[in-house]
């Protein structure tokens, strides 16, 4: 019989990092945030990367707050978002890694679609296309001889469990992202890893989600102020596959989004895709715990409105969001439903005049105030879910009769509203810390803390977050 523990996770996003603990049992399941840090950006003369280092020293100094307040956490897992990764020789990191959103894997997707074309590489990998997918950043890195001196690549999860552990090992569901894992194999496809010119020896032993990764290094443990380190897990490192695991889905007739500054919208499946009506769609088949595949597609998701209120901020303003939001629902004359994968919506910048550039070429009319352009994202996004379920749905085969939403977008009302409006189906929105309690129940399941198979987690969470009811209007 099982007994309750704590776990900590440790969540990164796009834009924003934090340190959960979970008390979790049987019949428990509580959630305490102990550390929230902003993930920022750096642009050099080079490009756009990741302050990995900040993302490391805020997450060691969340976890030692975490076993100040609880000595006796039985693990810690790591999850971040997906396809970045850092080059090392030896324990050297050699450069901090880019960002996604930089724009010098455009001469990186042409070297690989020479080689490959995208209908071989979705019958390979089942990846939708991506332009920033794991194999282009390597195309471009090769075509600048930066591979030359790298003898491993760590995805950023699998980095800060380096850094943790001392040892070197890739998490199949992240793997799965980088376009070079073999969608039924799922071990890393060499033949085109040979093909691309990219060194083999690069990529680490692949391990599963609730593998024991070891011991925290005694030099970080004198860090953490602790004389009992936790041992570190490999979670579901994807953070939308640790997300997936916390839906409290009751049957196989649900299709989720996952949803922050991407949208992630699709469904479960226990085996792949690979249709060309799948590809022309833009689906992905990536790897979920436990063996499942998550079968979806990327939508840009709330980088429109957050990158909207970042253009507003660097004017100088203070900008409240929750009540651009009230105005944004009091809006009542009509407001353009735009493209919101719109490539030139990718990287940062001035979001509002994107928006409206987008608008005018279309012969769209542009929202005339900022309530009217935050209501025409929101509208935008609730099309594209909706249209992102019914694909799901008809492209798996599988019927959809209702919708869960997760993520920071499930406490935006407007959007779980007109997501049920236009997808004709019940929304149910939450948990919020959907990612960190992926996170932290693969962990208790590996610490004996629960029992049992995807279904009775996510019955724990059923039980332990109600769900908000969104009914079509």
């Amino acid at each position: 019989m099982s007994t309750a523990g704590t776990v900590a996770a440790i969540d990164l996003g796009a834009t924003s990092g934090r340190v959960i603990l979970g008390s979790v049992g049987q019949d428990e399941l509580r959630l305490r945030s102990v550390a929230r840090f902003p993930n920022t950006p750096v642009r050099t003369i080079d490009g756009l990367h990741w302050d990995v280092l900040g993302l490391y020293r805020n997450a060691v100094s969340g976890l030692a707050a975490a076993l100040r307040d609880e000595p006796d956490i039985a693990s810690v897992g790591v999850d971040s978002w997906a396809v970045d990764y850092a080059l090392l020789r030896g324990q050297r990191m050699l450069g901090n890694p880019y960002h996604y959103r930089d724009d010098r894997t455009l001469q990186g997707v042409e070297m690989t679609h020479a080689i490959a074309d995208p209908a071989e590489l979705y019958a390979r990998n089942g990846l939708q296309f991506l332009p920033f997918n794991t194999l282009y950043q390597l195309a471009a890195d090769r075509a600048v001889g930066s591979l030359e001196a790298a003898d491993s690549l760590l995805l950023i999860p699998d980095l800060l469990n380096f850094w943790l552990t001392g040892r070197q090992f890739a998490e199949r569901t992240n793997a799965s992202a980088t376009g070079l894992l073999g969608v039924s194999s799922r071990e890393w496809d060499t033949d085109l890893i040979d093909r691309l010119q990219l060194p083999r020896g690069i990529f680490p032993e692949l391990v599963d989600a609730g593998t024991v990764a070891g011991g925290i290094l005694p030099a970080v443990a004198r860090e953490l102020g602790s004389s009992r380190a936790p041992e570190v897990v490999a979670v579901g490192s994807h953070d939308t596959a640790s997300a997936v695991v916390a839906i409290p889905m009751r049957s196989e007739e649900a299709a989720y989004i996952s949803c922050g500054t991407w949208g992630l919208v699709g469904v479960e499946l226990e085996h792949p895709v690979l249709s060309e009506a799948g590809r022309a769609a833009n689906f992905t088949n990536e790897g979920g715990v436990d063996g499942r595949v998550r079968y979806l597609h990327n939508v840009m998701g709330l980088w429109l409105l957050s990158e909207s209120v970042r253009a507003w901020e660097r004017g100088g303003e203070t900008i409240d969001l929750p009540q651009l939001l009230d105005a944004a629902s009091a809006v009542t004359t009509p407001v353009p439903v735009f493209d919101a994968n719109d490539p030139a919506f990718l990287a940062p910048g001035d979001m509002p005049v994107r928006i409206a550039a987008h608008c005018a070429e279309r012969g769209l009319p542009a929202p005339s105030t900022r309530a009217e352009l935050v209501r025409s994202i929101i509208e935008s996004l609730a099309a594209a879910f909706a249209r992102a379920v019914r694909d799901a749905g008809d492209l798996s085969g599988h019927t959809v009769n209702v919708v869960h939403i997760v993520g920071g977008g499930s406490q935006n009302e407007l959007l779980c509203r007109l997501t049920a409006n236009r997808t004709g189906l019940p929304v149910l929105a939450g948990p919020v810390e959907a990612t960190a309690i992926g996170n932290i129940l693969v962990q208790a399941r590996t610490q004996g803390l629960v029992t049992g198979d995807l279904a009775s987690l996510r019955a724990l969470v059923a039980r332990a977050f109600t769900p908000t009811r969104y009914l079509p209007e």
